[in-house]
């Protein structure tokens, strides 16, 4: 392939000046990165995922379909921010309490039969003191029965791709076809914090008082670990103690999900040492800015004689920390020249990144960051005579002039 075909850029010390914005200079030296084996967890399934690239760090059993308990909750307070968002339902709503909302079993809220309350009081029932009452009870108002909001949270795990979960109620109540993993419920957190920003706010109140009675939220790491804001617990004897957990120091966040401790303490302390493991071993490093040039190159037969190219959307990854100096970037175009018209987000090639020996790569597509529409018929003429000539003499038509 020829250079006029293959437009390759060698930019490893560029990769660190583009970063500068972002990243403070690495004094990392290029020694062989070590990191130690992920420590041990007792727990039946866990992950340990960070939020921004959603790369998995370590995991076990990660795709293991297990009963989630209360950790179910998590959908419907996402699916409830979703109706909130889209409007169907309202804060301020007032929910008449049910006989089957109010005598749901198990951990609750304390609501009222014949009772009305309002929809913010119940999503706060339901994220920090984990009622079943009150999940069932917006579950109706939403849909008009708890059956009928299932299949809207079966709808979103679709959509969410989480392909190894299937719920049949809104609490996490036993049922043998009722099921989720790790990984499941690691992408279900990452958008419940992406999607929902102040939504997610919740998950880090520490208690809620409803009917005279308060509740502390029952993630101990809340009130142990000033990082941590989120996310949600879970038992049943089936189950087993659970905890899906969100933290957050300077730009890294992290995901933990352990399903299937012995006890409150492990599945905290285990928790705990996942994210102790992930902080001290990796980072994310943002690479570039969306819309940011990575090049300029020649474009024939348009309004404008030239292009920048860039990349949709910011660049971040995940490195073993000090690994920084080992990745390596090129930026191929797709076709030896390029013309107009050309649109706003059109794909002309592929940016590479590759992270030393490891093998790992990672790529992204690189777009037209500007609209150049074509030019006049003698303009595109004259072009099409200059180009003719330029590859006739071995020219590169990607090049700019002078």
């Amino acid at each position: 392939m020829n250079s006029s075909k293959l437009l390759v850029c060698n930019i490893t010390g560029r990769l660190l000046k583009l970063a500068i914005f972002w990243v403070a200079a690495s004094s990392f030296a290029n020694e062989p990165v070590i990191i130690p084996e992920a420590p041990g967890v007792a727990a039946e399934a866990w992950l340990l995922m960070d939020a921004s690239t959603s790369k998995e760090l370590v995991e076990h059993n990660s795709q293991l379909r297990l009963p989630p308990a209360s950790l179910t909750k998590i959908m419907t307070s996402y699916v409830a921010a979703s109706e909130l968002e889209n409007g169907g339902i309202k804060l301020d709503d007032e929910v008449l309490v049910s006989v089957e909302s109010w005598k749901k079993e198990g951990s609750r809220m304390f609501i009222q039969e014949g009772t009305r309350v309002s929809v913010e009081d119940l999503i706060r029932g339901i994220v920090i003191q984990s009622g079943n009452d009150a999940s069932v009870a917006l579950a109706e108002h939403i849909a008009g029965s708890e059956e009928l909001f299932v299949d809207v949270m079966n709808q979103q795990a679709d959509l969410l791709g989480m392909t190894d979960t299937h719920f049949m109620n809104a609490t996490g109540l036993p049922d043998e076809n009722h099921y989720t993993s790790a990984r499941d419920l690691a992408k279900l957190t990452v958008a419940l914090i992406n999607n929902f920003p102040e939504h997610y706010k919740i998950y880090s109140e520490k208690s809620f008082t409803y009917n005279n009675i308060s509740q502390r939220n029952r993630n101990s790491l809340l009130f142990r670990d000033n990082t941590v804001d989120g996310v949600k617990t879970g038992y049943t004897s089936a189950s087993g103690y659970s905890l899906v957990t969100s933290s957050r120091r300077e730009d890294m966040r992290l995901i933990t999900v352990v399903l299937g401790a012995t006890s409150e303490s492990s599945r905290a302390n285990e928790s705990q040492k996942l994210l102790t493991y992930g902080f001290r071993y990796f980072e994310t490093v943002p690479l570039y800015r969306k819309n940011e040039s990575l090049k300029k190159v020649r474009v024939w037969g348009g309004t404008d004689n030239s292009i920048d190219l860039g990349l949709a959307e910011d660049i971040v990854i995940t490195l073993p920390r000090g690994a920084r100096n080992s990745l390596e970037a090129s930026t191929i175009i797709r076709n030896n020249e390029i013309h107009a018209p050309l649109r706003v987000g059109q794909e002309l090639g592929t940016l590479t990144v590759r992270m030393g020996d490891s093998g790992e790569i990672n790529e992204y597509p690189v777009v037209a960051l500007d609209k150049i529409n074509s030019a006049g018929f003698f303009s595109r003429l004259w072009e099409s005579i200059q180009l003719f000539f330029l590859k006739l003499f071995g020219g590169d038509p990607l090049a700019l002039e002078g």
